[in-house]
């Protein structure tokens, strides 16, 4: 990615208000029910569900980027909770909420349920702590985030642990869950710039908590949840 490109990103997020990025947040808590759906219903439906919903939103974000009358539409509705690099049809990104899907699907089709659905709560819960207790109180900036804000990924993360699923819910199962989930807010502030964190978050705490059960529980069924 160009410096010039960096900085119509960075400078797109500073346009955007609280305000509007407490909209945008909101929105994106709408994703809980993701985790919440996959709890009651078998592996194959929820990959129907979310394939269809995936293939609708990225062909959403194909129209918006390579068909200008869907472009000019996306812009009006959503316009002021646009960043800079969305707000140029030139951009041939995927949204946030495809990226999330993506991430689901990814979730659902390569972890245990237990697992896929803890560190999708994670992603949703602890991404928007981070986003929004990071622009308001944020001071101490590093790769265009702020440690005020990887700490309320980590503490709002730490609470949601005490509620997602677990095999035994042994006091090991609840250790290994927060360091996987120091794992996902590292890869918040690591995939900066380079993959959306919405893929990176899920997939990071996914794959750590996974060899984390390996390695300290081998004998634990995580795969509790299939029934």
């Amino acid at each position: 990615m160009s410096e010039k490109h960096r900085e119509q990103i960075d400078s797109g997020e500073q346009k955007i208000s609280f305000q509007y990025e407490l909209v945008r947040k909101g929105i994106h808590l709408t994703s809980l029910s993701i985790p919440v759906f996959y709890y009651y219903v078998p592996k194959d439906i929820a990959l129907w569900v979310l394939g269809v919903l995936t293939a609708a939103f990225v062909l959403g974000d194909v129209l918006r980027s390579f068909h200008e009358p869907s472009f000019r539409l996306y812009k009006k509705i959503f316009g002021r909770m646009l960043r800079g690099h969305e707000k140029s049809s030139r951009e041939k990104t995927l949204n946030g909420a495809s990226w999330v899907l993506i991430s689901a699907m990814l979730s659902v089709i390569l972890f245990p349920k237990l697992i896929a659905i803890t560190a999708f709560s994670i992603l949703i819960i602890s991404d928007t702590a981070a986003a929004l207790y990071g622009r308001k109180f944020g001071m101490l900036k590093f790769n265009g985030k702020s440690l005020e804000g990887t700490a309320a990924f980590v503490v709002s993360a730490c609470i949601v642990i005490m509620f997602t699923p677990k095999v035994e819910h042994i006091p090991g199962e609840y250790f290994i869950a927060i360091a996987a989930a120091i794992v996902g807010a590292l890869a918040e502030v690591f995939s900066f710039r380079i993959i959306d964190d919405n893929f990176a978050i899920p997939i990071s705490i996914g794959i750590t908590l996974w060899l984390l059960y390996l390695i300290f529980f081998p004998g634990m069924n995580v795969y509790v949840l299939e029934g």
